[in-house]
């Protein structure tokens, strides 16, 4: 049976124009940065850019007929995962062309910094240009939030096209009724949230064009700094703590954060998901020192930084590495957690785990109570369908699956089964911290399929499988 028709795929081929050319304009963005420091790697920049607004612009004008076609989940999720693969093969160009590692390589890079996974192959930071630095914090600052999310706010009309690309990226809570205002909103507050960072970094004594990257990078909860030793570079608690901040910032929910002002915090205090993220993020890092000698700071950074999937560090590789097996467990245990939904995390997500146990224990008061009592799960006082607890329950079997592959490909390769599994979880949660198996000399089939995973894991699996499904149709005719 077909599923994907032809005119399907036009409607597709249009709407991704319109992505393409915002893809394009992102990556000129940079040359401020190259043309301040006199680098001279316009073309680097230049070229790429070129090829994304050329391409946009002709499927725009060879699709024009489809501009105000009505579009389904289907085409959402399509055009959604097709834009996020081009943004990271034409991030990887630029890094090929100015830095000259391999396309597979610089693609990696892209799409991990795009995903807000953090980790690089790039062996020394230090030696890059300025404007390939800033580039990569500036795709995650963008993904963070969202390709799709930037481009709709700049480019795209509002209506059910932009509704449909909005809840293909994996976001659903509205701020405001429609979603240009909803995503006017949400950019607001992360500028807010960006410029507060970038201030406090520079009272703290970090330079410049560092707290302007950082920043990028711990608000995205991305994790990727400008330095080899990350964060911990500046051996600095000042700067430690509002990293902290960040991260937590990033990990919070939009809705939440709209809500701070007209509710008087309340919105925050009383937010479930909030709640137990500053309750973990407290008692592990407890329950942690106790039974470990690590420094309390990079304890608590490190907690914090895994929980809200940043992957930012103040410790090294080869430090973590080197810490006792059960404290990896419990990162690795916060890895599959995440902050909350609607925010700019990765993993599964509090608000899916609350959702999946409260199921569970549904489930046990059933069996328990009376024949016929109606028994519900509430969530900050809403009622929460069974559908809902069946898709959260969905959306973890298929998570663990994509782990335990991937995993068991990292095993077959020759890979230390216990950093294979942390680098997995890191992978699929769009983590980024990892005990040093994830690097340039990784065989490019992991390469390959570890981009599969940060892809799938950005964009919450559904709408890779569907395009993967739709090539596969397409490959049969």
């Amino acid at each position: 049976m077909r599923y994907v028709t032809k005119k399907d795929l036009q409607i597709v081929a249009r709407n991704s124009g319109v992505l393409m050319i915002g893809i394009g304009i992102m990556c000129l963005v940079p040359l401020i940065i190259d043309v301040l420091y006199l680098e001279f790697n316009t073309l680097c920049f230049f070229v790429p850019a070129l090829i994304s607004l050329g391409a946009g612009i002709f499927l725009m004008k060879s699709f024009n007929n489809y501009k105000s076609v009505y579009i389904n989940a289907k085409h959402g999720m399509l055009i959604s995962s097709f834009a996020w693969l081009w943004a990271g093969i034409i991030g990887g160009v630029i890094f090929t062309l100015a830095t000259g590692i391999p396309i597979i390589d610089g693609i990696f890079e892209s799409v991990s910094a795009l995903t807000g996974t953090g980790i690089t192959i790039y062996s020394d930071l230090e030696i890059l240009p300025n404007g390939i630095l800033f580039f990569r914090a500036l795709e995650q600052w963008i993904g963070g939030l969202g390709v799709i999310v930037f481009v709709l706010r700049f480019i795209a009309n509002p209506g059910t096209i932009s509704s449909k690309l909005y809840n293909s990226e994996a976001r659903e809570e509205r701020l405001r009724p429609s979603i240009k205002a909803t995503i006017t909103e949400t950019l607001k507050i992360y500028v807010i949230f960006t410029v507060f960072g970038i201030v406090l970094f520079l009272f703290a004594g970090m330079p410049a064009f560092d707290s302007v990257c950082n920043t990028f990078c711990l608000i995205s909860t991305g994790g990727m700094a400008v330095k080899n030793a990350n964060i911990g570079y500046y051996q600095n608690y000042w700067i430690y703590l509002i990293s902290i901040i960040l991260m937590i910032l990033g990990a919070t929910s939009f809705m939440v954060h709209y809500k701070i002002i007209k509710t008087k915090g309340k919105s925050l205090i009383h937010d479930l998901q909030f709640q137990i993220l500053i309750s973990a993020i407290a008692l592990v890092s407890l329950m942690l020192y106790l039974v470990s000698n690590i420094v309390p700071m990079e304890l608590l950074f490190t907690v914090t930084s895994v929980i809200t999937t940043t992957g930012a560090s103040v410790a090294s590789v080869e430090t973590m590495a080197g810490w006792p097996s059960f404290v990896l467990l419990c990162l690795m245990c916060l890895m599959l957690v995440g902050g909350s939904n609607g925010s700019t995390v990765g993993a599964i997500k509090l608000i899916r785990m609350i959702t999946f146990f409260k199921g569970i224990y549904k489930n046990i008061l059933e069996i328990l109570s009376p024949q016929n009592r109606v028994i519900t799960v509430k969530i900050n006082d809403v009622i929460i369908p069974d559908k809902a607890i069946g898709m959260a329950g969905n959306f973890i079997t298929l998570y663990m699956m994509f782990i335990i592959v991937t995993w068991a490909l990292f095993c077959l390769f020759g890979y230390d089964p216990f950093r294979s599994l942390f680098a997995t979880m890191s992978l699929q949660g769009n983590n980024g911290l990892e005990l040093g198996i994830v690097n340039s000399g990784l065989n490019p089939v992991l390469k390959i399929v570890s981009m599969l995973d940060m892809w799938a894991g950005r964009l919450e699996i559904y709408p890779v499988l569907i395009l993967m499904r739709t090539g596969l149709e397409i490959f049969r005719r």
